[in-house]
């Protein structure tokens, strides 16, 4: 049993992280600002209300608790922030990122897992898979947030025992949380679904599934031999076509008309500012991503086809 802290203990992927490491025995440390249904369920779970940039709070569990292993989930999209990314955001990850680590650092952590995301490698062209040696292009504000947030952690831990793990996931959806995949078919401003041909054009997402056996593969791991950075996400690409079919058949979605690629626009402001914001004139850019590292450590099983 490890004893774990989870920042952004109350967003999506918090609480699936959760209920997995308590049914494995675990000892959670849960923060965050909202609460949670974990609460006063079990005893091996310990949730503490408080803001993650509230230092002290923060580096006191850390440091008072034998804490083996902190996953940093605070301050990531389809957790506790907005779709749109602001320059106080910005400003709170930083804040929240330099305390965090030294304190891990200090406490002699274990390992430290971040969750950044695939955003960072920006769009790509070409047939080649998108692997963890590509260079980052990342233009996106949330983009910049998350690399940031690499650097200051493999600055905190370069003298520290500790072992740094980035997961670099790519859009989250679940059976019914599936925003990330809508805002890929869907045109808001025309209050319309949107395909292009026959549809068997696609992207890379990541189950929040596969992400949750990342990390207990990561926790179950021996020391020291799982540092660096991870492409987590699907096995395979997701069709428009898939997207489609799935949101109708969760009566999520309308009428669906055919659009021409050719007549579009990269709105490249929109994409800046909101994460959730995607430019159907990227469509046929590669998306494309190289999991084969993150499969050593999970199987990343799932897929919009097996999750229910």
């Amino acid at each position: 049993m490890s004893n774990i802290v989870i920042t952004g203990a109350s967003g999506m992927i918090g609480q699936y992280l959760t209920s997995s490491l308590l049914h494995k025995k675990h000892r959670v440390y849960g923060i965050d600002l909202k609460s949670n249904e974990f609460i006063g369920q079990d005893q091996n779970y310990t949730f503490v209300q408080a803001e993650a940039t509230d230092k002290d709070t923060v580096s006191n569990i850390i440091t008072s608790n034998r804490i083996d292993v902190v996953v940093h989930l605070a301050n990531s999209v389809d957790n506790d922030i907005d779709p749109l990314i602001t320059d106080s955001e910005l400003k709170r990850s930083k804040a929240c990122d330099k305390f965090i680590y030294s304190a891990a650092a200090d406490a002699g952590i274990k390992s430290f897992v971040l969750l950044s995301t695939t955003d960072v490698y920006g769009p790509q062209k070409g047939r080649e898979p998108i692997r963890e040696t590509t260079a980052e292009k990342g233009s996106s504000l949330y983009a910049d947030m998350k690399l940031t947030s690499e650097k200051f952690m493999n600055k905190a831990f370069k003298k520290s025992d500790t072992v740094p793990v980035i997961a670099r996931v790519s859009p989250i959806y679940d059976a019914e949380h599936t925003e990330n995949l809508h805002a890929h078919v869907y045109d808001s401003k025309d209050n319309v679904g949107y395909i292009f041909n026959d549809g068997e054009y696609g992207y890379t997402f990541c189950c929040v599934f596969n992400l949750i056996d990342f990390i207990n593969g990561i926790i179950n791991v021996p020391s020291g031999r799982y540092e660096g950075v991870y492409n987590v996400c699907d096995s395979r690409i997701t069709t428009a076509k898939e997207i489609i079919d799935y949101e109708k058949a969760k009566h999520r979605i309308g009428a669906v008309i055919q659009k021409s690629p050719n007549a579009l626009l990269l709105n490249k402001g929109k994409m800046k500012s909101d994460y959730r914001y995607f430019d159907p004139s990227l469509s046929f850019n590669n998306w494309v991503f190289d999991n084969t590292r993150a499969k050593r450590i999970a199987p990343m099983r799932w897929s919009l086809s097996n999750t229910k």
